[in-house]
């Protein structure tokens, strides 16, 4: 049964109808599919099964991927207040479009995917500056400060990660609050992270999730 549901899931966010989508979802719940098994062995797949056919070029879309992971969010936080015993969630993280940056689009995606990997998420949403990123993590007990640019001027702007940076050496949190960056300006030049001053970056929402969780374990250990 579950191999039907993941099919008829996947069919509707690749016609990007969230109506069906939810639909899948519900009828799922109603013949005895646990939330659980609705988050980790429907969501998440079809979140990567997406990517994968972005990154392969076998039909996908930016729309598309867009649409997974508004519903793989909406989905995954319905669930989690049927779950019956509460998730353990793996770590906080503030994100935001850089100083300067409206680009809000590529955000989204990670968030939605982010959340349906039991990442808690505060969305500052566009062009914060480097001190309400920092400010927004410590009042917020976040990890990972996740910055998105979408222009190189905003990636390299002086009040983008390396600022961000600067204040959280200041403060003597370097080693426990994580920067991650993303978005088109890291895929041109994949050592743009570095000169950021960033820790990691990833290149859409599914690496993100995984190099969200290595930071976090990095800093647990």
């Amino acid at each position: 049964m579950i191999d039907q549901i993941i099919a008829k899931y996947q069919e509707a966010i690749f016609d990007t109808d969230k109506n069906a989508a939810l639909k899948v979802v519900h009828d799922a719940l109603e013949n005895g599919i646990s939330p659980r098994d609705i988050v980790f062995k429907v969501v998440v797949p079809s979140i990567e099964y997406m990517s994968a056919s972005i990154a392969q070029d076998f039909g996908a879309n930016l729309a598309q991927h867009f649409m997974t992971a508004q519903i793989a969010s909406q989905v995954t936080e319905e669930m989690i207040a049927l779950f019956t015993v509460p998730p353990t969630m793996i770590g906080k993280m503030v994100i935001g479009t850089s100083f300067g940056d409206f680009h809000g689009l590529g955000k989204k995606i990670v968030i939605g995917c982010l959340k349906a990997q039991m990442i808690d998420i505060i969305d500052l949403g566009l062009n914060v500056t480097a001190e309400r990123f920092v400010d927004e993590a410590i009042d917020n007990d976040a990890q990972v400060i996740g910055i998105s640019s979408m222009m190189l001027h905003t990636a390299r702007g002086e009040n983008g990660s390396v600022k961000v940076r600067e204040l959280l050496i200041g403060r003597k949190l370097e080693k426990k609050i994580k920067i991650i960056v993303g978005g088109a300006p890291y895929k041109y030049n994949r050592d743009l992270y570095k000169i950021v001053k960033a820790d990691a970056w990833a290149e859409n929402g599914i690496a993100a999730g995984q190099v969200v969780k290595n930071l976090i374990a990095e800093i647990q250990s």
